[in-house]
């Protein structure tokens, strides 16, 4: 079984660096080789050698419906026949903004692009531009994509690869960005009293979803918004993974705080190449051709991701969030059950549709904490739900993604896959 993806892997290292295109991708902190994936639909995931895996990685989040549901599907096929790239507006980027400044609190103009990493990159560009400092402030652990100033303490694969930052970003760059612990606000204020004048933000998932995730305390997200407002910097809410997904207002909506500014990513464009940055009027009006803070794209406000991305909303806007994240409650808890059967530590955070299993005695607060779990049972979990047909992230250091798609089944078997499992 899997021989097919192992050839291709075998194959892939000879022209892409390490075989994959991403490098948590190689799965090499759990001790795997690859799976390479021939098709998706709903909540499964169906290998190169015809395996079929109940997914929980949903491509890293934005398959919040499932893979190829029908409307999105649909809406895609329709925009391809009329072409896949223009370099020129079309009316689908337009509606698209509209409804993505509708269902966040914060965003009153949207700029589109083509993935997270350049939403944060761009929002960061945009907050030194506005404030006219260099500064910024991100969380141990917290990953904001791989721009230069944010590879500091990143969290996602750097961390899963044990990536102390990493070579090619000088030290000048890094050196304006000023680390703190998630939900320690005594830190974050520290910072504030010797920096305040040149911090231009402070950038932070409003729930941390790249240490595995880690929800904030209730003062965390307030204590951040209050900070800014007295230092006049610019509060940044990277919602590259909640956005749309914990609720239909995002994180923002969710937790009642309003960011500056907010990065999204690929849920906007069902699965595509997507992201975007959007924020308050006068900020975004800073950004040419309005002000002269320059950024560009040709692909962004793709006819095709846009396409997708509307379609994806409209099924969204009347979805049913606090069914599924009291289903994926109920799992949790039974997941919790098993672990205490075995007489093996857990820690279960979730969040809506997302969770993640830390094998730790300690709760779980912030990236020391969530580094206290037991890798080698996080392998033991990767490999024994692999070869039972379920597929999770290769990494400690990742959330588990549940869908719209996932069923009562799906999570009976999961379950009675975890209680095979040797741990």
């Amino acid at each position: 079984m899997e021989n097919k993806s192992a050839g291709l892997f075998a194959e892939a290292v000879t022209y892409i660096p390490g075989g994959v295109n991403s490098p948590v991708r190689a799965c090499a902190s759990v001790d795997s080789a690859p799976l390479f994936i021939a098709h998706a639909r709903g909540s499964k995931i169906t290998s190169v050698d015809g395996v079929e895996y109940i997914d929980y990685v949903e491509s890293w989040g934005p398959m919040l419906l499932g893979h190829a549901h029908p409307e999105v599907t649909k809406a895609v096929v329709a925009a391809v026949e009329r072409g896949t790239s223009y370099g020129a507006p079309c009316e689908d980027e337009v509606i698209l903004a509209r409804e993505v400044c509708a269902a966040l609190p914060s965003v009153e103009m949207v700029r589109m692009v083509s993935s997270g990493t350049e939403a944060t990159m761009s929002a960061l560009r945009l907050a030194r531009g506005f404030t006219g400092r260099k500064k910024l402030i991100k969380f141990d652990g917290g990953y904001h994509g791989h721009g230069d100033a944010f590879l500091a303490s990143a969290g996602s694969g750097v961390a899963t690869l044990s990536i102390p930052g990493t070579p090619g970003v000088p030290e000048a760059v890094v050196g304006e960005t000023l680390v703190a612990p998630y939900n320690n606000l005594r830190v974050v204020e520290d910072c504030f009293k010797k920096h305040g004048a040149d911090i231009a933000a402070v950038f932070v998932e409003p729930c941390a979803g790249n240490m595995g995730l880690v929800p904030p305390e209730p003062e965390f997200l307030p204590g951040l918004r209050s900070l800014c407002d007295r230092y006049g910097a610019l509060l940044v809410f990277d919602e590259v993974i909640t956005g749309f997904r914990i609720a239909y207002a995002g994180a923002q909506g969710y937790y009642g705080v309003t960011p500056d500014l907010t990065t999204l990513g690929k849920i906007i464009g069902g699965g595509m190449p997507v992201g975007a940055f959007g924020g308050r009027r006068a900020v975004m009006e800073k950004l040419a051709p309005c002000g002269p803070v320059y950024q560009a794209g040709t692909l962004s406000g793709n006819p095709v991701a846009m396409a997708a991305g509307i379609a994806t909303l409209k099924v969204l806007k009347s979805a049913d969030y606090a069914a599924l994240a009291a289903r994926v409650e109920r799992f949790c808890q039974s997941m919790e059950s098993i672990f205490q059967k075995k007489g093996r530590p857990v820690q279960i955070n979730r969040l809506a549709s997302m969770f993640t299993i830390f094998p730790t005695r300690e709760k779980v607060r912030d990236f020391a904490s969530a580094k206290t779990a037991d890798t080698s049972v996080i392998t033991r979990l990767f490999k024994g739900f692999r070869e039972r047909g379920v597929y999770v992230a290769p990494s400690a250091f990742e959330a588990a993604m549940v869908s719209f798609a996932h069923t009562d089944e799906d999570f009976a078997r999961t379950l009675a896959a975890l209680e095979d499992i040797p741990l």
